[in-house]
């Protein structure tokens, strides 16, 4: 009878060929270590270049790296990985517990720190669950008042309110205005947003708050049945993000708001603020959205973009004027200026090249919602513009 272990044994031994022996096969993929060294090494060449650890800038890149190392040092494992890599002793504070003994199954079980061994199931998400998905962004379209609503149990006293809002604007007693300023979130006031009326029934004590702002608890009531006790800044955020966002106003409050706004013959008109819109076909700059050109003119814009392929200021492409304010009483190159600051941080970096070949670097155009461009030229007219500061990761005005 054939003894077939002691076949295969001599089988493997006499292999002079190497013909058993299979080498691992190479990937050209980067592995986890790599990548964590190499995201490592970016911080060490930012501590060379400046000889300081980075720090929470507003530039991103360095504010990207602040981040990282924030969190390497959060992370024992990572840190006592990139012990031979840490030039400048970036995670030498960083506490590395000893690595324990895996002697019998128990400790394997026990040393589960992935719980990929647990059939447990709790209320509560782990934090280490690989099903607990983490850094994954909220989709941007979903404001975070939403989770905060609740059933309005007392929905029955406000829900004639919201009727008489509808007959009214039925029969145009009620008008509707576009949203531009915090000023206009008052008790008692009616808001369309995201398609919904909301009721502001009632506005707390104005308080200072994170980073020194001053904000407020308001008691809002949606037509939904759904309440809310956001703060004022949320709402108003929530406001300026939604372009089709609106505030019911009395037929009579928009007269006065009209009677405010007409112009006397001792008013001076001084030029136009405009926004326009590149028509370009050059991919790099057909694939932005929400890129916008701020600028001033002294003379009817339609003169101005007549050649607008031919100049560099316009991109080297045709343009379409999206809208245009005219000024009265003010300087509208200081206007411009103060726009372009405001939104310095949206600034198009991108080199244009003229019909000669020289190379021009347009600094008039930003990647901003239209919304927000609009609602900053409201603010720059009618000088609250000082109160607020543009945050280009959120693509919204907060305030001071």
């Amino acid at each position: 009878m054939i003894d077939f272990i002691k076949e295969l044994e001599t089988i493997l031994e006499t292999d002079p060929l190497g013909l058993l022996k299979v080498k691992p096969k190479e990937s050209s993929a980067i592995s986890a270590d790599e990548r964590l060294i190499a995201s490592f090494e970016e911080i060490n060449a930012f501590m060379r270049e400046h000889n300081r650890e980075p720090a929470e800038s507003r530039d991103i890149s360095e504010r990207k790296l602040y981040s990282r190392l924030k969190g390497l040092r959060q992370s024992p494992e990572k840190a006592a990985a990139l012990a031979d890599f840490d030039t400048f002793d970036l995670l030498s504070d960083v506490i590395i517990p000893d690595p324990k003994e895996i002697n019998t199954i128990n400790d394997v079980l026990e040393d589960d720190a992935l719980g990929l061994l647990g059939d447990d199931v709790s209320d509560e998400a782990d934090p280490n669950d690989i099903f607990n998905l983490k850094n994954v962004p909220k989709p941007a379209d979903t404001p975070d008042y939403i989770a905060k609503r609740k059933p309005c149990e007392e929905f029955g006293q406000f829900e004639p309110l919201f009727k008489q809002i509808h007959a009214d604007l039925a029969s145009k007693k009620k008008v509707m205005r576009s949203f531009s300023s915090e000023q206009q979130i008052t008790s008692g006031a009616f808001f369309i947003l995201q398609g919904m009326m909301v009721y502001v029934a009632g506005v707390g004590k104005r308080e200072l708050r994170n980073f020194g702002n001053i904000d407020a608890r308001l008691y809002c009531v949606f037509e939904n049945g759904t309440e809310s006790n956001m703060l004022l800044r949320s709402l108003a955020s929530a406001l300026w993000k939604d372009e089709t966002s609106r505030q019911i106003a009395d037929d009579v409050q928009m007269e006065l708001f009209s009677e405010s706004e007409q112009i006397t013959p001792d008013d001076k008109a001084t030029g136009y603020i405009y926004v326009l819109r590149s028509l370009s076909e050059y991919p790099r700059i057909r694939e932005i959205r929400n890129l916008y050109k701020i600028g001033f003119s002294s003379q009817p814009l339609k003169q101005r973009i007549r050649n607008a392929e031919q100049e560099p200021t316009y991109l080297m492409a045709d343009v379409m004027l999206v809208t245009e304010f005219e000024t009265y009483n003010l300087n509208p190159q200081k206007l411009e200026m103060l726009l372009h600051t405001f939104f310095a941080e949206s600034c198009l970096n991108l080199d244009v090249f003229d019909s000669e070949g020289k190379r021009h670097t347009p600094r008039e155009w930003f990647i901003v919602p239209l919304h927000i461009i609009e609602t900053a030229i409201q603010f720059l007219i009618n000088g609250d513009i000082l109160n607020y500061h543009y945050d280009s990761q959120r693509q919204e005005i907060v305030g001071k």
